[in-house]
């Protein structure tokens, strides 16, 4: 079991660090091999700490991203992985799947017609703040398609692809960090689960990261949209049917 872990860590932490949705394939892999949802969010969220923190001291060294910019995250993502880990007992699954079924159809609706155009300057940002926060939220709720949303919310407001990436790295770090020490003291954390699927974690992170700096926005678009469209299947299947 642990070798099955390990490797989807690696393709969680590949495919989340570019487009996001890495928990479209994390998620049911830890349910099918017996996980309890809680043992497996638990699992999800050690792992997000352990390599998204690696990708964004990587891509803060590689100068794509200054720690001040990061600052004004900081509270948004501690606050809203807390609540989310807090609500995680009270809200049924079902209504988690619903949230996220809506978030990833605006996204990806507005990605289509709007388009993903960097800008030179960015002025108003903090509009975005109360998006980041419920995201973050539904971060330590659940989980899957979080950094997808996190991606479209920075892209759309013109925002570079790197750039996106490492804020998105930084706020799950945050949120994950918030919400796992909930899952810890209320005893669903397995470690003989969680420690391969975060090593498996770290190795995706860092090729992610480096394969990064090589895609164009053009194929990021076709990355993401693909990936939110999978995503978007998956969770209508499971509300519809």
């Amino acid at each position: 079991m642990e070798v099955i872990l390990f490797f989807t860590g690696l393709v969680v932490a590949l495919i989340g660090t570019l487009a996001g949705s890495g928990g479209l394939i994390g998620m049911p892999v830890m349910l099918i091999i017996g996980l309890p949802i809680h043992t497996a969010i638990a699992t999800a969220k050690f792992s997000n700490i352990i390599s998204s923190f690696s990708s964004f001291v990587y891509l803060v060294k590689d100068r794509k991203v200054t720690w001040k910019e990061c600052l004004p995250i900081l509270p948004i993502a501690l606050a809203g992985g807390l609540s989310g880990a807090f609500l995680s007992d009270k809200i049924p699954p079902s209504m988690l799947e619903w949230m996220a079924f809506f978030f990833l159809l605006t996204a990806l609706l507005l990605s289509l017609f709007k388009g993903l155009k960097p800008k030179e300057h960015i002025k108003n940002y903090h509009w975005a703040y109360g998006y980041l926060y419920v995201i973050s939220t539904y971060d330590g709720l659940f989980g899957p398609g979080q950094a997808t949303m996190l991606m479209y919310t920075h892209l759309l407001h013109g925002l570079s692809y790197l750039k996106s990436v490492a804020l998105t790295r930084f706020q799950t770090f945050v949120s994950c960090f918030a919400a796992f020490t909930v899952y810890f003291h209320n005893g669903h954390v397995e470690w003989n689960v969680a420690i391969p699927f975060a090593l498996g974690a770290l190795l995706g992170a860092q090729l992610a990261v480096r394969l990064a700096s090589r895609l164009s926005l053009k194929h990021l678009h076709i990355l993401l949209n693909v990936l939110t469209f999978i995503l978007i299947l998956q969770l209508g299947k499971n509300i519809f049917f």
